[in-house]
């Protein structure tokens, strides 16, 4: 396989729990009551379309771009304060790039929290690509970030790795004709849709490359 493309969330930092604060602690302010199983709805999907979820589920009318933006700031700040690499990233990240491999990211945050978390865990000078699915009109689990990722490295699909964590970015790969390999956050109990994936590691520390 020519490239090797990383989601981020969850991935290779432990920004979940974040999300999860992040999104409690905005929503809650704007009279909601919102929980930890609400936001393993929409891992994985763009944050305006998680605020335009919940606006229609729960028939509310959020600004979705206000709404959106305190979110990530608030999340952006959690990542300085308490962003750590998940396990085995780095040296994942280190064995292609000593076997010249092109690595990409492809993730459903904005470009700002791409740029706050490759700062902080150090490790830009990996990657060939940063890509944010702000800039397609569909985020996951529709595949055209990770086909966008592929065309900016002009290499086909069939030939990416794609690694993940969730069930929307899983799908999100599968869709793009890519092999997909996933790392869920939450390993126990095995779902059914753990199926669906190339093969199922987890953490990064299981690392092997294809």
């Amino acid at each position: 396989m020519k490239a090797h493309i990383f989601d981020m969330d969850g991935l290779l930092i432990d920004s979940e729990p974040f999300w999860r604060q992040a999104e409690i602690k905005i929503f809650t302010q704007l009279g909601i009551d919102f929980n930890d199983d609400m936001c393993r709805e929409t891992v994985g999907m763009r944050i305006d379309e998680v605020v335009k979820y919940w606006n229609q589920k729960l028939s509310l009318e959020m600004p979705v771009t206000k709404t959106s933006n305190d979110i990530q700031d608030e999340l952006i700040s959690l990542v300085n304060q308490k962003g750590t690499a998940l396990l085995g990233v780095y040296e994942a990240l280190e064995t292609l790039k000593q076997n010249d491999k092109r690595i990409a990211l492809a993730s459903s945050s904005s470009m700002k929290i791409i740029n706050a978390v490759v700062q902080k865990l150090d490790i830009k000078k990996y990657f060939e690509v940063l890509h944010s699915a702000e800039f397609e009109l569909k985020g996951k689990p529709h595949p055209d970030v990770f086909l966008s990722t592929a065309k900016m490295l002009n290499v086909a699909p069939q030939e990416c790795v794609v690694y993940e964590d969730s069930k929307n970015g899983m799908r999100a790969g599968i869709a793009a004709e890519m092999r997909t390999v996933l790392i869920p956050e939450f390993p126990e109990p095995k779902m059914d849709w753990h199926e669906e994936a190339f093969c199922v590691w987890k953490s990064l520390k299981e690392f092997e490359m294809f």
